[in-house]
């Protein structure tokens, strides 16, 4: 599918604010709300947008401690076996294959240390974890909800 500037435009807004109306982001690239209307209609048939959500503060909802924990795999553990096992868990924010020493890199959000401490024993009982190395951030500098500029 091609995506003009126009749709990358769309999209960022979206990003920026999922429940603009279509004429206030119409206005802002130049088109007609039913005009956004069918590109959005588009965008999503292709795959391109996948939804809209809420994105919620967890410090408002008291999971306010974060880690980005290493995984460390025993043999031909497959990246599909790995999603499976982090899906399991409440405290995943996200998880990737890295390049590097570690197999993964799993993102966890948790009430506090303890927490924390809960969530990692229970990663790492996972029974291909062969060992685990956290990193707790202490503070975050940046954040981008999506895609591209939101101009």
């Amino acid at each position: 599918m091609q995506i003009d500037a126009v749709d990358q435009r769309i999209i960022a807004l979206l990003v920026a604010d999922a429940r603009a109306s279509y004429a206030d982001i119409g206005s802002r690239v130049s088109l007609s709300a039913p005009a956004v209307k069918r590109r959005v209609d588009r965008l999503r048939a292709a795959g391109v947008i996948r939804g809209f959500t809420a994105v919620v503060d967890p410090a408002a909802v008291g999971w306010t401690t974060e880690a980005f924990v290493e995984l460390f795999c025993a043999g031909r553990t497959t990246p599909a076996q790995i999603g499976v096992a982090v899906r399991r868990h409440p405290e995943v924010v996200g998880a990737y294959t890295v390049s590097g020493e570690a197999d993964a890199l799993v993102h966890l959000r948790a009430a506090d240390i303890s927490h924390l401490e809960e969530a990692l024993e229970r990663l790492r009982a996972e029974s291909f974890v062969t060992s685990t190395r956290s990193t707790i951030v202490l503070s975050r500098l940046a954040e981008s909800p999506g895609v591209g500029p939101s101009t």
